[in-house]
């Protein structure tokens, strides 16, 4: 029989990495039941980023990727870069659709009150391969009735 983890690889997507330039890190998982594989930095000149309180700055990894049909890459934030710096992804979490071939760039923002230096090899992301519900798009003139209806923020309570 298998343990859970080994049912879970047995089902899993291939996700085929490709090495852009020199120092880029093939991400992975850094602990057996890790939900996101890690994201290294891989700027195109070697030299560390500088993110200035306030502002985003677009970080590359050097890195492309082939995810299979039906599934996407999730970019979110690592939690000890929001905790300890207030370094997140502004747009959490960010797509990688299966059939984007580009370079891997990860969007970040320092929320945090000092600049915060992006290091070459630095951890900044998390990588989750996802599946992808397609929807069938209908348009229609009536939609059926809910107890809710039109409520919007903090209808149903805080």
């Amino acid at each position: 029989m298998n343990t859970p983890n080994e049912a879970a690889v047995a089902c899993s997507p291939v996700v085929r990495f490709k090495v852009l330039r020199p120092g880029a890190a093939v991400p992975g998982y850094q602990s057996e039941h890790a939900a996101g594989m890690d994201l290294a930095s891989g700027p195109e000149d070697g030299r560390a980023v500088t993110i200035p309180p306030g502002e985003i700055r677009l970080i590359p990894t050097g890195l492309a990727m082939a995810l299979e049909p039906g599934f996407e890459g999730q970019v979110r934030p690592r939690s000890g870069l929001a905790c300890k710096w207030g370094v997140t992804v502004p747009n959490a979490p960010g797509t990688i659709d299966a059939d984007y071939r580009g370079e891997v760039k990860v969007g970040l923002i320092n929320l945090g009150k000092n600049a915060f230096i992006v290091e070459p090899g630095m951890r900044i992301a998390q990588l989750v391969i996802a599946p992808v519900a397609r929807a069938r798009v209908v348009a229609c003139d009536e939609l059926d009735e809910t107890e809710r209806g039109v409520g919007g923020f903090g209808s149903t309570g805080v």
